[in-house]
């Protein structure tokens, strides 16, 4: 059967053919969903974290969990048409970024095709529907269907055998392509790196107050000691100075590449380009840095917008020192004839609290 599925955002073809294979294996599927865990959960109690969970998986639309923040693209592919079962499972799986373009998932896929088919095996068993049939005939043909899905897929440097690796471990391989392309994303001051997009003062209010305000309050005051982001303009030279984006960060490209790779905490990259410039505009906003509530940061005004402390920080310069320079070996003992004098110390800002108990507190020395 040939079934085509298709949208601005998708166009993908499944194609599944009834050839026998050997069943495939929960607890082989149990060891591969190892490298699925560190975003997905099952079982009793399952919550979604950076990805959503897991449980009863099978029949339903993509992009659909409640309270689960998707990507654009992911809530596109389910109101075009796609559920989840073993054919959309084994597309998925072995190129999720082809499958669904422009989702967020960071991982490459799964080269092996019994991985494939075994992963799906184990998550059946967290399926009420489709628990009963593990282990039945209906499974023996799962593994021909991945290798069908897999014809295609060009071979990658890391699908050769491995040498042997240098180092006392011997562990690691060469990363392919694909999984450096997934953790490439960063975004220089000078601009490069950022994405195509745009986005709004206005629209980032709504956001923020979604995302943001349960740990830095709805003005960036923040809640308990979670950090503070808005104010503190002009007391970096107080014994408890406020290190926020208006007062201290340097530059804007620290802003969105934080908020872009790490935010919101616990779902972390499950903001778009554009949410997370209309984010960084609130941003800017909330720290008096723009002042017009229609403002639009994108990317081709991005490196117009400068930060109030940004002349404060200066090139690390330490290959001009003369240790450096010279190739020697660095002071590291006795280096100051005279005694050691403490001027000042440090705030102790945790940037996510553990406990209540801490969420509540007040500063530390």
């Amino acid at each position: 059967m040939l079934k085509f599925l298709k949208s601005g955002l998708l166009a993908t073809a499944v194609l599944a053919v009834p050839v026998a294979a050997h069943a495939a294996d929960v607890a082989d599927g149990e060891k591969v969903f190892r490298k699925c865990a560190a975003c997905h959960s099952v079982g009793e109690g399952a919550k979604s974290r950076v990805g959503p969970h897991l449980n009863d998986l099978f029949g339903r639309q993509a992009g659909t969990i409640d309270g689960f923040k998707y990507s654009a693209a992911m809530v596109a592919a389910g109101e075009s048409g796609i559920s989840w079962d073993e054919q959309t499972l084994t597309q998925y799986l072995v190129k999720p970024r082809d499958f669904v373009k422009g989702s967020r998932m960071a991982f490459a896929g799964l080269r092996k095709s019994a991985d494939v088919a075994n992963v799906i095996e184990y998550l059946k068993t967290f399926d009420e529907k489709m628990a009963s049939s593990v282990g039945s005939a209906e499974a023996e043909t799962q593994e021909a269907e991945v290798e069908t899905a897999m014809a295609d897929k060009p071979a990658l440097a890391a699908d050769m055998p491995l040498p042997e690796h240098d180092g006392a471990f011997k562990l690691g391989r060469a990363a392919t392509e694909d999984e450096v392309a997934a953790w490439d994303m960063d975004v220089r001051p000078d601009g490069v790196g950022l994405p195509v997009g745009s986005g709004t003062v206005a629209d980032g209010e709504v956001l923020y107050t979604d995302n943001c305000a349960v740990c830095h309050g709805d003005f960036g005051e923040a809640v308990g000691r979670w950090p503070v982001l808005a104010g503190g303009q002009d007391t970096l030279t107080d014994d408890r100075p406020e290190k926020t984006i208006g007062s201290y960060w340097p530059y804007l490209s620290t802003v969105y590449d934080y908020v872009r790779r790490a935010m919101p905490f616990g779902n972390a990259r499950s903001l778009s380009d554009d949410d997370v410039y209309a984010i960084t505009a609130y941003l800017l906003y909330l720290n008096d840095i723009v002042e017009d509530e229609e403002f639009e940061l994108s990317n081709e005004n991005f490196t117009d917008i400068h930060l109030p402390n940004e002349e404060n920080f200066i090139p690390d310069d330490r290959e001009q020192e003369a240790h450096y320079a010279d190739k020697s070996e660095p002071c590291m003992t006795d280096c100051k004839p005279d005694p050691v004098e403490i001027t000042m110390r440090a705030r102790v800002l945790d940037v996510t609290p553990d406990s209540e108990e801490e969420n509540t507190g007040g500063a530390i020395d």
